[in-house]
């Protein structure tokens, strides 16, 4: 029987500082995003959470990201004011055979795993072939997404389209596929679509709501701007709540949010359920609505799920293609996106009030 969650806590952001510095020293590439980690500060100083930062650790960060990988550092003369969000397009590597490819895809170093709605199979890497397939039962009807962390699966399972709407998340034992893990949300805010792991350590996961109209029905599916991105705590509880732009939402009509996986930028990847491009987010310095940073086209992607491959020195964004049932693997160049002022306002002194 599947085990309940959660099965692991969120690192601290110290210990996720040491992490990514060292990941930087071995590979000689990026560590994760200098923009992330003040969002996370600027997050807790709001809700009153103190932080302890290793200094050792967070030079290290800085001059690993700066030297090594051109990042630009928030605030300095080459961050670009606010403006429309940056086009770019990625290049397809390689692409693979897989007859679960309908929903989404998750990866690891050796292994990417098709996921279909009740059925998800691991395939190798290198030759492509099938490995292994889980199978559920009665229980499951609509599994979303993928994402593999510390050997386990996490996928988003909902009964979409049915009503009310019932979301949970189910894991897997990424070696021999056998669910090990499952965490219901009961009926929340809609339904579940995907989760994965920010660099922080912290969960994140996307509730879809939709324009369309199920058959049989009258009603919208929950109306595609009541699509939410979340944030958990470590009891995997929703913690906060976050929108996504209007332009992006126009997009997803009459569908929603089907994909999302925190990048090597350390910035949040969303996908819709048919348009082949991906939408990179940052957290926004005050409010709820997300920034649209940049749009990434990806060839021959019709929505769905997306995962990035963050093993190696040289990460990849994987997806797939449902009309052939297939799972693509990119190359990104997600070193090119740049950085966007945000500012939540100023200060005014005396004879410049507004």
């Amino acid at each position: 029987m599947g085990e309940r969650l959660p099965l692991e806590e969120p690192e601290n952001l110290y210990a996720a500082g040491e992490r990514i510095a060292l990941r930087a020293a071995r590979f000689h590439r990026r560590a994760t995003s200098l923009a992330v980690t003040a969002a996370i500060l600027r997050r807790s100083q709001r809700t009153g959470v103190v932080l302890v930062v290793h200094k050792r650790v967070v030079i290290g960060v800085i001059v690993a990201v700066v030297a090594a990988f051109g990042f630009v550092v928030p605030g300095s003369a080459q961050v670009a004011p606010t403006g429309d969000p940056q086009v770019l397009e990625a290049q397809l590597l390689r692409t693979y055979d897989a007859p679960d490819a309908n929903q989404g895809v998750g990866v690891d170093r050796s292994h990417f795993y098709a996921v279909d709605n009740t059925t998800v199979t691991k395939h190798d890497r290198q030759s492509g072939e099938p490995v292994l397939q889980f199978a559920g039962g009665p229980a499951f009807e609509h599994l979303d997404s993928g994402a593999v962390h510390r050997g386990k699966l996490w996928t988003a399972h909902s009964n979409y389209n049915d009503r009310p709407m019932e979301s949970s998340i189910e894991v897997f034992n990424a070696r021999s596929m056998e669910h090990v893990g499952t965490h219901s949300f009961g009926v929340d805010r809609g339904s579940l679509t995907w989760v994965d792991k920010a660099p922080d350590g912290s969960w994140w996961a996307g509730f879809a709501n939709y324009d369309r109209v199920p058959a049989g029905d009258t009603e919208p599916y929950g109306k595609t701007e009541n699509t939410q991105v979340v944030r958990l705590d470590k009891d995997l509880s929703v913690a906060e709540g976050y929108t996504i732009p209007k332009e992006i939402l126009d997009r997803f009509r009459p569908m929603s949010n089907s994909g999302g996986s925190w990048g090597p930028d350390g910035r949040l990847w969303l996908t819709g359920h048919d348009l082949g491009e991906a939408y990179v987010m940052e957290l926004p310095v005050a409010g709820s609505k997300l920034r649209w940073i940049a749009t990434v086209k990806l060839p021959g992607v019709e929505g769905q799920g997306i995962a990035w491959d963050l093993s190696s020195a040289e990460p990849t964004l994987w997806a797939i293609k449902r009309s052939t049932k297939q799972v693509l693997q990119f190359e990104v160049p997600w070193q090119q996106i740049q950085p966007q002022r945000a500012e939540a306002g100023r200060v005014n002194g005396p004879g410049e009030f507004e």
